[in-house]
């Protein structure tokens, strides 16, 4: 996922290309990112988009070259996307015509090189899957439950502490055997989060 919002600028025969890159986590936000821009830049001639939202078979994009010649602007945003490697993402490009038409060629190269531009400016950064454990001990033995914490890893989510002490742990999916062994052998009854 993208560490923060990214832009990127090019200028092609006096068009301007205005690439701007933003993190999103639903198809939603993706939407009013583009209606954002698409107000904000009202005197724009085209504000093509891509965006991809999720991973693997989850995992779902869009794209659209608003109004340019079909395949021109969209998929070569959204190819930028693929060769960054990263989802959650939406990238908008805005185009101010400069009078000078650009080929079908052209307009793909100036989207994509703009897209692109835009992603590495808004940089990367890891986001690792996580599942809840709920833990439900004696006061006593919180501290056994605290020395499985190892941020980022193993990172406490949440503590309640009444008649018994609850804990939520938020581990990451690769460790969730690792964590669940030694939480057995320290006979500390757990869940998974049904919210998991």
């Amino acid at each position: 996922m993208p560490a923060g919002e990214g832009r990127g600028q090019l200028r092609e025969r006096a068009s301007r290309f205005l690439a701007f890159a933003f993190p999103c986590a639903a198809p939603e936000e993706a939407s009013e990112r583009i209606a954002a821009l698409a107000r904000e830049h009202h005197d724009a001639t085209h504000v093509a988009f891509a965006w991809r939202v999720g991973d693997g078979d989850a995992a779902r994009a869009r794209s659209s070259d608003a109004g340019e010649p079909s395949g021109t602007a969209g998929k070569p945003i959204a190819a930028a996307i693929e060769a960054s490697g990263l989802s959650d993402v939406v990238v908008a490009v805005v185009r101010h015509f400069g009078g000078t038409k650009l080929g079908t060629g052209g307009l793909a190269r100036a989207y994509s090189e703009a897209a692109a531009r835009a992603l590495a400016s808004a940089g990367a950064r890891t986001v690792y899957e996580t599942l809840t454990i709920e833990v439900t001990c004696p006061h006593a033995r919180v501290s056994a439950v605290k020395r499985l914490v190892r941020p980022p890893e193993v990172a406490i989510a949440a503590e309640e502490f009444g008649a018994e002490a609850r804990l939520a742990l938020a581990v990451r999916r690769s460790l969730l055997p690792e964590v669940t062994e030694r939480l057995d052998a320290e006979r500390l009854p757990w869940r998974l989060s049904p919210q998991t």
